[in-house]
């Protein structure tokens, strides 16, 4: 019929659609999910009960699902002082590439989600910790940052409690077991993040982030870094009382801990430059998948 135009709805392309699909699955931090997935996994099988797979696949999913929701919510709040940071301009929401409204639509849905799964399918200890967790996360440490050092010993809460998440949804009950687990996680993360803070020091205090160098200066950073690396030598070795993790595991983690105490000892003397302090972010990393590693060998092997 003349004078009438026929008007279609937007489609959305493929390319568009793929474009999507990254921003989600970057808003989801899938490198730290998957470290929280095997940490949550070591936490289930090291459990005296047996694991069943019934209530094992959705506990894995139902924490990744929490945790990859409150990495995207941590980003939706971040957004602005992510903008203003090299290491972070590159997330999906500096860059436009996904809007403020669905990353917290994406992040409230999975996390959601996720909590819905662990409390159908596992235990209400474990959806109460899983919760407790993404609350700890989202609601507390992410604004604290601004606030000052303590978000450092906040922070390392949530991101110590997947595995005690684990035993929980196995176990349905904790004990001194989960807690070794819950301090070597704990301890871990406080020298590690502690090296981060030291060599971007500078964009940290451009995106007004009050982390330990900023508010205390990097001497006294560089010596928190020494002394929470003589920590978690000590707290390392505790599977071998809790656990019963024996010899082999003692050896192992007591070398592994130690070698990286050694490399922080020049703290005592001073702060790390910025080329010190990055290679020992580098170095925690494989130190925990060593410790946890053989710990997870020791106790289902």
């Amino acid at each position: 019929m003349r004078g009438v135009t026929a008007t279609t709805p937007d489609r959305v392309s493929p390319g568009e659609r793929g474009e999507l699909w990254r921003a989600l699955v970057a808003l989801s931090k899938p490198g730290i999910t998957r470290f929280v997935s095997i940490t949550t996994a070591l936490g289930a099988l090291t459990a005296p009960t047996p694991v069943t797979w019934g209530r094992f696949v959705p506990l894995i999913v139902g924490t990744a699902l929490v945790v990859a929701g409150a990495n995207a919510l941590n980003m939706f709040l971040e957004r602005d002082s992510d903008a203003l940071m090299t290491r972070t301009r590159g997330r999906p929401l500096p860059e436009g590439r996904i809007s403020p409204d669905e990353a917290l639509a994406f992040g409230v849905g999975i996390a959601l989600a996720g909590l819905v799964c662990l409390a159908h399918f596992t235990t209400i200890l474990a959806f109460g910790l899983a919760a407790l967790s993404l609350l700890l996360y989202v609601l507390v440490y992410t604004p604290l940052k601004r606030v000052g050092p303590v978000a450092l010993y906040v922070g390392a809460v949530p991101g110590a409690l997947p595995p005690v998440i684990g035993y929980a949804g196995n176990q349905g009950e904790l004990d001194a077991r989960a807690l070794s687990l819950f301090l070597i996680l704990f301890v871990w993360q406080l020298p590690h993040f502690i090296t981060i803070t030291l060599f971007r020091e500078e964009e940290y205090a451009r995106a007004g982030l009050r982390v330990l160098p900023v508010v205390r200066g990097r001497a006294h950073a560089s010596r928190l870094l020494v002394a929470f690396s003589a920590l978690f030598v000590a707290v390392s070795l505790l599977p071998v009382w809790l656990n019963g993790a024996g010899l082999t595991y003692a050896i192992v983690a007591g070398l592994t801990s130690a070698a990286f105490l050694c490399a922080t000892a020049r703290g005592l003397r001073g702060d790390f430059d910025d080329r010190t302090a990055r290679k020992l972010f580098f170095f925690s990393m494989p130190e925990l998948v060593i410790v946890m590693a053989a710990l997870m060998i020791t106790l289902i092997f």
